[in-house]
């Protein structure tokens, strides 16, 4: 069950709901930018660890994922999202909250960093797959544009600022004494979410009998696979997922380094300035897509987000040429990939029936973020042998691959979230489901 619309689209400005949520989801963005450097730089300069102990500490805040199709079918059981929301909240706050107290009492190592990294990415799973059904109880269909692109912008502030407060704030604290920031930012989100009056519905709490969990999870993958929109979203995600991380920021930040000769100074201000383009992108959005629909959208998304990295890869000339085509690579794809975010997420939402949100939100994760680390691996291995221009060329073209799979689906054909083409396939008999005449 979906917010009621009332009379067409609702201007979210005027949704107290909506404003108390966004304002709890911008505030932890901000402290995530903080966590994101500090713990890195824990295991760096405190702890003195190696550049392959530090990867591992990356890799253990996405291994959570691999489990999300399980955690996402326990997750479509219960009847209060919101409450597992504020959870997960309050887990991350409490976890990050034990780095400066061991810091305080000079215990910080390693095991705990991954500890850390392991419990913070496995909430992060719990409130992603409670998010959806969540989120239509929230938003009103005609909204669900408005405000994925709300909510983004937020998040490209804290990309383009977050990054400079985080510096500031370690240089001042030291990064363990910093991460208070981000633990105290999770505790504001989880009172503001605490405080949203939700009508959640029990959805398939009937007390019918109720399948395994495996069973479960394995319907919502099924589901996906099934239905044309669906499937073509998540194919497409994977692979210029796959690809964009072939080429990913550590490969371009070596590239801009080593083979461009910019120094780390320059590389953060193209890098920063070229970050404006996600927030550009995520306010225009909903204007873009209303004037050529949102499955077209998604499609220019799909291009505009990796074929920027060709054009970092062709960079030369002096220094300011270098410096401003990096930070119009950054610009330009930072626009593609809020128009495919925005307006996939927002197309996802009004297809899922609310009986399904999370095991799909969980199949979703599990393949889509599971196939990053294995692009980023794949890149390291390509610019070894060959080299960092040849490997961003790759995965520029390879990530523009990703519109086959949108071309050969209904995806494009689709103007608005109203159409009648976006319904659940034929032949469902999951008793979550509402069945789709054929």
């Amino acid at each position: 069950m979906s917010a009621p619309e009332v009379g067409g689209p609702i201007s979210l400005w005027r949704d107290r709901r909506f404003r108390r949520f966004w304002a709890g989801q911008s505030i932890s963005e901000f402290g995530d930018r903080i966590t994101e450097l500090a713990l890195p730089l824990i295991a760096v300069t405190a702890l003195s660890a190696s550049a392959n102990q530090v990867a591992w500490l990356t890799a253990l805040i996405w291994t959570p994922n691999l489990l999300a199709i399980i955690l996402g079918a326990w997750v479509d059981r219960r009847v209060h999202k919101s409450r597992l929301m504020v959870l997960a909240d309050l887990v991350r706050g409490a976890v990050l909250l034990s780095l400066p107290v061991a810091h305080l009492l000079d215990v910080v190592s390693l095991g705990q960093l991954y500890a850390v990294a392991l419990l913070t990415g496995a909430a992060a799973v719990l409130f992603s797959t409670a998010y959806p059904p969540f989120f239509v109880h929230l938003v009103p269909r005609s909204s669900y544009v408005e405000a994925n692109s709300k909510l983004s912008a937020s998040r490209s502030v804290s990309h383009v600022a977050g990054p400079a407060v985080g510096g500031a704030l370690v240089q001042a604290l030291t990064a363990p004494v910093a991460v208070v920031v981000d633990a105290l930012s999770y505790m504001a989100s989880a009172v503001l979410i605490g405080r949203i009056p939700l009508g959640e519905s029990p959805t398939g709490m009937d007390g019918a009998a109720v399948p395994s969990l495996l069973r479960r999870a394995r319907e919502g993958m099924a589901f996906v696979w099934r239905h044309p929109v669906l499937r073509a979203g998540l194919c497409c995600a994977v692979t210029v997922n796959f690809f964009t991380f072939v080429a990913g920021s550590g490969l371009m930040v070596l590239f801009a380094s080593r083979v461009l000769g910019l120094s780390a100074g320059v590389v953060g201000l193209a890098l920063g300035v070229g970050s404006t383009g996600a927030l550009l992108g995520a306010i225009l959005a909903p204007r873009i897509s209303r004037r050529i629909g949102v499955g077209r959208s998604i499609a220019v998304g799909a291009v505009l987000f990796p074929a920027p990295i060709a054009i970092a890869a062709g960079a030369g000339g002096p220094l300011w040429a270098r410096a401003g085509v990096l930070a119009a690579a950054e610009f330009l794809s930072g626009v593609g990939v809020m128009l495919f975010d925005v307006n996939l997420n927002s197309l996802q939402t009004s297809v899922i029936p609310d009986g399904m949100r999370s095991r799909v939100a969980g199949a979703f994760s599990t393949v889509n973020y599971g196939i990053r680390p294995i692009g980023a691996i794949v890149g390291g291995l390509l610019a070894t042998a060959f080299d960092l221009r040849a490997t961003l060329l790759i995965g520029a073209a390879g990530g523009m691959l990703s519109l086959l799979w949108l071309l050969a689906s209904p995806i494009p054909r689709i103007r608005s979230l109203a159409q009648d083409e976006m319904a659940a396939p034929c032949g469902d008999t999951d008793p979550d489901i509402r069945p789709t005449p054929c």
